[in-house]
């Protein structure tokens, strides 16, 4: 861990960056402008009220990330200092999951995961992706125009994940909804809060009840011995974590694929991998912009800033990738993976080959039965969702030859 005594800030009398308001989904690189020039560690505001230290600088980033004695992920003591009603407790509440646990409870939780997503096979997981493709086609490839956001990226993660999770398509729109009123930590996410708690406790209830062949039964039978209560806070995370984020970065990816022809053309004739389009994304435009949430255990200065207990510690992610791509350009290699997106350290994410598996299948599928998607607006004027945390289109509306997933386009 990197400290400095000197001359350490305090943030006192600076005013915070307002990370809630509708000007920072409009325009985030503004505010993390801001930030910066506070230096390595900016003081923000997550929700009215509510501050944190916000990191924009690698190497602080990765000093945090690693540091488990000086950091940690219990937000407890904060949640004490919180009003009831604030907007991001949603994403930010203490749970029993790997997400809010340190130490050895971390270990135990984070296993039981990692050895839970490993027992999904490639292509069953391929197979699902290809399933909810042709669902969602089937409803809108005849009309020859879609939302790629609402009609396609959404919806497909609530299939995918609700398959993986031992639900039926029914219950996708329900996930869908609550999730996002959860996320963007506005006036409703209380209310999206609690309709997803209430879709993940009849879940778990009914696999605790009927095993059957999936992520939920498979953590209640794993052998470090989890509660139904903690399997629950487990799926509660998973599902969120894996449904938000890869929504936004298949959207986003379409969007930045869309607006350039001829990149988008490259893809299409397979001269390209989609792999290439969604490194990208999590290089220049990460879909989970700012997170990676930590405490300090006491009082400290750490690289020059005074950082005090019970505040939360927010990494940047949407900055680190900003300010990458002021200082490197366009001379990244595309298969580069310097990016702090999955996080790093012991909390680092322990599933992305999962998350990059949906994410190029779906978009693969998507552009083989549709070639020619032709965005209806131009990407300086699409428009993205309020909230601190992601950063995520409101729509991505196309226009295309109506066909059906029983019609393919010309690439096979």
């Amino acid at each position: 861990m990197t400290t400095h005594s000197p001359a350490q800030q305090t943030f006192s009398r600076s005013v915070p960056v307002r990370l809630w308001e509708d000007g920072f989904a409009l325009d985030p690189y503004r505010y993390y402008a801001d930030l910066r020039e506070q230096g390595p560690i900016g003081w923000a505001e997550l929700a009215p009220g509510v501050p944190a230290y916000v990191v924009t600088d690698r190497r602080a980033a990765l000093d945090l990330l690693h540091d488990t004695e000086t950091f940690s992920h219990d937000p407890r003591p904060w949640e004490a200092t919180v009003a009831d009603d604030s907007p991001v407790l949603g994403m930010m509440r203490w749970r029993p999951n790997t997400l809010f646990a340190d130490g050895a409870a971390h270990s135990r939780y984070r296993t039981s995961l990692i050895d839970t997503f490993d027992l999904v096979e490639p292509h069953d997981l391929r197979a699902r992706v290809h399933r909810a493709v042709h669902v969602l086609v089937s409803r809108f490839g005849p009309r020859g125009e879609a939302d790629l956001v609402g009609d396609f990226a959404r919806p497909l993660m609530a299939l995918v994940f609700n398959s993986l999770f031992g639900l039926p398509d029914s219950q996708s729109d329900r996930l869908n909804t609550a999730l996002g009123k959860m996320m963007e930590g506005g006036a409703q996410a209380a209310e999206g809060e609690a309709e997803f708690g209430g879709y993940v406790l009849e879940l778990i209830a009914a696999k605790a009840e009927e095993r059957g062949d999936d992520l939920p039964s498979r953590l209640l039978d794993h052998p470090a011995g989890l509660t139904p209560e903690e399997v629950t806070w487990q799926v509660f995370l998973t599902l969120g974590a894996g449904h938000e984020p890869t929504a936004n970065l298949v959207s986003n990816a379409l969007s930045r694929i869309l607006g350039n022809p001829e990149y988008y053309s490259t893809l299409t004739s397979g001269a390209r991998p989609v792999t290439d389009a969604v490194v990208e994304v999590l290089h220049h435009e990460t879909p989970l912009a700012n997170y990676g949430i930590h405490f300090a255990r006491r009082p400290l200065s750490f690289h020059g800033v005074w950082i005090r207990a019970a505040v939360p510690v927010v990494i940047s992610y949407g900055a680190l990738a900003y300010f990458a791509e002021q200082e490197h350009g366009a001379d990244r290699h595309p298969g580069d993976a310097s990016h702090l997106s999955w996080s790093a350290g012991p909390h680092a994410c322990p599933v992305k080959q999962h998350t990059l598996l949906i994410a190029t299948e779906a978009i693969e599928r998507l552009t083989q039965w549709l070639p020619d998607l032709q965005p209806v607006l131009p990407r300086e004027r699409l428009t993205w969702r309020p909230g601190p945390f992601h950063r995520s289109l409101t729509a991505l509306p196309v226009r295309f030859t109506p066909r059906s997933p029983d019609q393919p386009g010309d690439r096979q």
